[in-house]
């Protein structure tokens, strides 16, 4: 393909993908410690006709309608809530996300999150590098087990799926919810369709697995928490948006909740003076579910070959609103 096309990276993290895009484009990749801004976004996508972004990278309807050769938004991650895809179809750039890779790693970090939750792991660690550790005593660290408890899911996709692969190995009763029912799992794993309320009356673990919409934005708040067991644990890998952050900490405060386990926060990255940060009972990490080696690179060489195919005038691999633009 002509050199003359152009393609930028708002990270420099997957070389293989870079190199890729190598092949085809003339690419420009930015190379500083923090994202571009949104400035910046606006200035170095002039002429430019793909980019590959981030979830952190927010691509609004002012840098889509200012960007009057850009072609292609290719997300390297599962959800696009960065992306005002109204705006991207209405100026006939075509989004796509990375499905399919990431679930299994994101499933294995849930399960970590659950089990250092449960058993005070991170907690526990913490205070050995302080220098808590003077003798033998297991009782500051008395955790809840895991097994045989019963783990609520929110949303029943990919991630989800995976698991309650993970969850049965550990005979947890596992129910969920979601808008539309999974027969064929619920058979195989002898999982349980419930109602969002009996599964927060009910559940011991809940795990959030939706993607962030207009529908699931403050998914959980305070009437929530208060519909769950005083002894319940919140593990969030989804996005902050989901949960309520003042009602995370007023549940918190007021022991509605035994803790919380959170990937995602809102906002993100969370204040370090943010009171959630210091909780002995909350676990915080930095976005990072899907961050297994294999995984993040898989998920770049798939958004490298969306940009690829559309820009070869061929169909994309997982292409968000191609049928959106072609019907216009």
């Amino acid at each position: 393909m002509s050199s003359q096309q152009k393609v930028f990276m708002t990270r420099n993290i997957v070389p293989d993908a870079i190199s890729k895009l190598q092949e085809y484009f003339d690419v420009e990749i930015w190379d500083r410690s923090v994202p571009p801004s949104k400035e910046v976004l606006i200035e170095k996508l002039q002429g430019f006709d793909g980019v590959m972004t981030e979830v952190s990278d927010i691509m609004d309807d002012d840098i889509l309608s200012s960007c009057g050769s850009l072609k292609i938004v290719a997300n390297r991650a599962i959800g696009y809530d960065n992306i005002d895809l109204d705006s991207a179809s209405r100026n006939r750039i075509f989004v796509s996300n990375t499905p399919g890779i990431l679930h299994e790693s994101c499933a294995d970090f849930t399960m970590a999150l659950m089990l250092s939750l449960a058993r005070q792991v991170t907690r526990s660690n913490r205070k050995v590098i302080a220098g808590e550790w003077k003798f033998f005593d297991q009782t500051p660290y008395l955790g809840t087990d895991v097994f045989g408890k019963t783990l609520g899911l929110l949303g029943m996709g990919e991630i989800a799926t995976a698991v309650v692969k993970r969850a049965a190995g550990f005979d947890m009763e596992i129910l969920y919810y979601s808008r539309s029912r999974k027969p064929d799992i619920e058979e195989t794993y002898n999982i349980q369709w419930v109602s969002f309320d009996e599964l927060l009356s009910r559940s011991d673990y809940i795990s959030i697995h939706v993607p962030l919409t207009q529908e699931t934005e403050n998914l959980i708040g305070l009437n929530e928490f208060k519909q769950m067991k005083e002894d319940a644990f919140l593990i969030n890998t989804s996005r902050g948006g989901t949960v309520n952050p003042d009602a995370l900490r007023e549940a918190l405060y007021e022991n509605y909740i035994a803790g919380a386990a959170l990937d995602v926060t809102l906002p993100e990255p969370i204040s370090p003076d943010d009171p959630l940060v210091s909780m002995e009972n909350v676990i915080i990490t930095p976005h990072i579910s899907s961050a297994s080696t294999a995984t993040l690179r898989r998920m770049g060489l798939l958004a490298a070959d969306n940009i690829i195919a559309g820009l070869r005038g061929e169909k994309m691999p997982s292409c968000l609103n191609a049928e959106r633009i072609t019907s216009q």
